[in-house]
């Protein structure tokens, strides 16, 4: 399930960021301190965090979407606290430098498309709102959807379809694709969700039969899994003794990786015990906070997105310095 992050501009009554109030409660536990939301959308989560500050705290959004960058300068125009980064959150020490940051108190990452993003048909992300077929976060980076379909080989789509979109008939729609563009390009969303319909001989009746590989492609083409793991290795390395990452996740590949992720770092190193080594060099600088936590039933009946969020934190220690440890 394509999952999808909701934001809200400022006098726009739009559906609230998800898991928006757990979120933030785990995130600020220091009011004067430096936070990065590194997916800022409409910037739901930034407002909260910043209604969470006092004078001295600060705040730096990151986006790769030069709408929700436009947001972000509002935002900044009216806050001096807040300060926005156009990028990606994998760039956070680019984004942290440009602010003098050496280290923070929390990451904050909400993953997957907005929903400013998926309602836009001109954007290209919905299968279910007809509007050309790019799927770019950012815009100005090439290439869009059409043009990678228009020149990837059968293969490499089939690959890119099998491995984010766990897409079951891989080959059968990337021989589809093929074939039309030889006679036709696929330049819009409806055109390839109608051609993977025709292509998938068994439909889930709970699911679009266009949902696995608009997702697969969406992720190919604006490299979100290699943005994770870059993202996350970078978060820990610059968070403070009792900061906190908090991340939010809406499919399963990204969850698998941060599961994955923030549970080797929990864990601490590994060392076989033959070797000589005493409990506090084997003790990990991290915890895992509670546990994986989903939106309530509440918060799902408002916002039917919410239903696939998954959000896990992980925090170091305090007293264990900087570092990955």
């Amino acid at each position: 399930m394509t999952g999808s992050r909701n934001d809200h501009p400022a006098g726009q009554a739009l559906h609230r960021s998800v898991l928006l109030d757990s979120a933030v409660d785990y995130l600020v536990n220091d009011s004067a301190g430096c936070y990065v939301d590194g997916t800022f959308g409409r910037g739901g989560h930034s407002r909260l965090i910043l209604a969470r500050l006092t004078d001295s705290g600060r705040l730096l959004g990151i986006d790769k979407d030069p709408q929700a960058i436009g947001f972000g300068e509002q935002l900044a125009a009216a806050d001096p606290r807040f300060a926005i980064h156009h990028g990606s959150f994998a760039q956070l020490d680019q984004a942290m430098g440009a602010q003098h940051w050496n280290a923070v108190n929390g990451v904050l990452l909400d993953l997957g498309v907005s929903s400013p993003q998926l309602d836009d048909a001109a954007r290209g992300f919905s299968f279910m709102r007809d509007g050309p077929l790019d799927m770019r976060m950012n815009p100005q980076q090439s290439p869009s959807a059409a043009e990678w379909l228009a020149y990837a080989e059968e293969k490499d789509i089939a690959d890119v379809l099998w491995r984010y979109g766990e897409e079951r008939f891989s080959r059968r729609i990337a021989r589809s694709i093929v074939t039309r563009r030889q006679d036709l390009p696929l330049t819009t969303t409806r055109e390839l969700a109608e051609l993977v319909s025709a292509a998938v001989p068994k439909k889930d009746k709970h699911k679009h039969p266009a949902t696995r590989t608009f997702q697969a492609i969406r992720i190919f083409i604006n490299r979100e899994l290699e943005d994770l793991e870059t993202g996350l290795e970078t978060a820990v390395d610059r968070l403070l003794p009792g900061g906190r990452l908090v991340v939010i996740s809406f499919h399963s590949l990204e969850d698998r990786i941060v599961k994955r992720f923030m549970r080797d770092l929990a864990r601490g190193p590994q060392v076989h015990r033959s070797i000589p080594v005493t409990a506090e060099q084997t003790e990990s600088p991290f915890r895992l906070v509670g546990k994986a936590m989903k939106a309530s039933a509440h918060e799902i009946r408002d916002n039917v997105r919410a239903r696939s969020a998954v959000m896990r934190v992980l925090e170091r220690r305090a007293g264990s310095g900087q570092g990955r440890g």
